[in-house]
């Protein structure tokens, strides 16, 4: 067993990099920390919801991630920077779950009010 110690609230979501090398977890402090699973250590701090994270989904490629937050946003990550791509408003409450296709070009998310939105992720 291994802790891994970093956020400052709740951890509503973790998610495994596709190679299980990494390990992605959103929490209620609005941030995601990527974490290397072999050490425990933390890898990055990702900051940009103004709410929190509810849930956290890596790219099939691994080099991208996924979050829905609180704040009515999902925001696309570059894994390897912990920068924002883009962020995706549409939803009127906030967001709950995320996932991406398996071919890493579309997302979806649900959120609160029970609707489903699918994007394009590229």
């Amino acid at each position: 067993m291994r802790a891994f110690r970093g956020h400052e609230g709740i951890v509503y979501s973790v998610a495994f990099s596709p190679d299980g090398g990494r390990a992605l977890s959103g929490s209620r402090d609005k941030t995601l920390r990527l974490w290397d699973v072999a050490t425990g250590r933390e890898m990055r701090v990702f900051r940009g919801h103004k709410d929190w994270v509810q849930s956290v989904a890596f790219s099939p490629d691994g080099r991208a991630a996924l979050s829905g937050s609180g704040d009515k946003t999902l925001r696309l990550w570059d894994v390897a920077t912990g920068k924002t791509i883009r962020a995706l408003a549409g939803h009127k409450n906030g967001v709950r779950s995320v996932a991406f296709s398996p071919d890493g070009r579309r997302a979806a998310s649900g959120g609160w009010n029970g609707v489903i939105i699918l994007w394009g992720a590229q």
